[in-house]
């Protein structure tokens, strides 16, 4: 019987999906999607910002006794350097004061020379298992510099602000530009980026102010 030719075998075949007959070493075309525009995801940046500028505040000393005074910590335990709060409790009994509870007897000592040697400006006094921190006053002068620290970290903040706020922007333009959304959109959106900008600027102001206020309270 004679086998028929390629040009018939290819007229009377009949196609077989991808599934059928994979080809492994055939290329596959994928669309590439346009970059797209998330508020919500911008507002989540922008609040990361807020975050970071909370905890700075945390470990400036205003003379009043903070766990985040102590945090960034490191103790040199079991043969690594370990976080504070990994070996011990952290708590804050007294406006002053700072306790912390090792939970190993045989930690006590590096845990004693962690802080000392933090140059956090604090000297605890060791009882048992147990060291207690008295946060020392602070002087006019010292105050003065702590608001001048706060004030650089919340105007670093504000940056962070407005460069997620120049990202949201971008994207949109460039979605105006690949006629990917309508100017009406585009208008709309730089809106709610402005928006979203605006009021987390007021929020960083107003914790700003709120720790100004803390440091230079007596």
């Amino acid at each position: 019987m004679q086998e028929p030719s390629d040009s018939e075998s290819r007229a009377g075949a009949v196609p077989l999906s991808s599934a059928d007959n994979p080809k492994p070493d055939a290329i596959q075309v994928v669309p590439i999607m346009s970059q797209t525009f998330d508020l919500a995801e911008l507002k989540r940046r922008m609040q990361g910002a807020v975050a970071t500028l909370k905890h700075e505040f945390g470990g400036l000393r205003t003379g009043r006794a903070s766990a985040s005074l102590v945090e960034p910590v490191h103790v040199d335990a079991y043969g690594q350097s370990t976080p504070l709060n990994q070996v011990a409790t952290i708590s804050v009994p007294e406006a002053r004061l700072i306790s912390v509870q090792v939970w190993d007897k045989a930690l006590v000592g590096a845990v004693e020379r962690a802080i000392r040697d933090a140059n956090l400006g604090l000297s605890p006094n060791v009882e048992g298992q147990t060291l207690r921190i008295r946060t020392p006053e602070l002087n006019e002068q010292r105050r003065k510099e702590l608001v001048k620290v706060a004030h650089k970290y919340a105007e670093e903040s504000r940056v962070s602000v407005r460069h997620v706020r120049r990202d949201g922007i971008d994207i949109l333009k460039k979605l105006l530009k690949d006629h990917a959304i309508p100017e009406d959109d585009e208008k709309r959106h730089e809106a709610e980026v402005q928006k979203a900008t605006d009021e987390i600027v007021h929020e960083i102001d107003a914790l700003l102010a709120s720790k100004e206020k803390e440091i230079m309270q007596v």
